[in-house]
């Protein structure tokens, strides 16, 4: 299965503005339509409970299109599952790429969080990245990859300036 992870960030790699969860409120609009479009196309998206929390008001559920929140605690969502659509578990990332590849998915966006994407990163797992790199830096945020142990090389694929302020996206190749 390939997997793609997509994500965006201040320029000094934070994916959160301090402790705000919201990043619809620091992106770009041309983000956001990158980021909804790339949902659009993609049948089986997965992410951590802690992104799910913060964008379980924007997720929009649609027939064929599984979401896949990973999490220590499924059953604590057990009122949230949708057959078909959303479902919550304690998979470990090989786990669940190996039982949805056995459900005939062959791509997956990973939409995660620091923690999620160090796991699937750690178990070398991310074929693709698609990183937005907003123009803004911030003292405090989460990071992109919570893991410190990590050295992963990428090559870079492409690169595309989103709009006047500067916001660029990246596209690499893990190697």
């Amino acid at each position: 299965m390939k997997v793609i992870m997509v994500m965006v960030s201040s320029i000094n790699g934070k994916i959160t503005r301090g402790v705000e969860s919201n990043i619809h409120s620091w992106t770009s609009k041309e983000d956001s339509e990158l980021f909804f479009s790339l949902t659009e196309k993609h049948n089986l998206i997965v992410m951590g409970s802690q992104t799910y929390q913060a964008a379980r008001d924007n997720i929009k559920l649609k027939k064929n299109k599984l979401r896949v929140i990973l999490t220590k605690n499924p059953e604590k969502y057990f009122k949230d599952v949708v057959p078909g659509s959303l479902e919550f578990t304690n998979e470990s990332p090989n786990q669940l790429i190996n039982r949805l590849q056995g459900c005939g998915y062959k791509k997956m966006l990973l939409v995660g969080g620091g923690i999620i994407n160090a796991l699937f990163l750690k178990s070398s797992l991310i074929d693709e990245l698609y990183l937005t790199i907003e123009p803004v830096v911030f003292g405090r945020g989460k990071l992109i990859v919570s893991e410190e142990r990590l050295e992963i090389p990428l090559r870079l694929l492409s690169i595309r300036k989103l709009n006047k302020q500067g916001t660029l996206h990246l596209r690499y190749k893990v190697k």
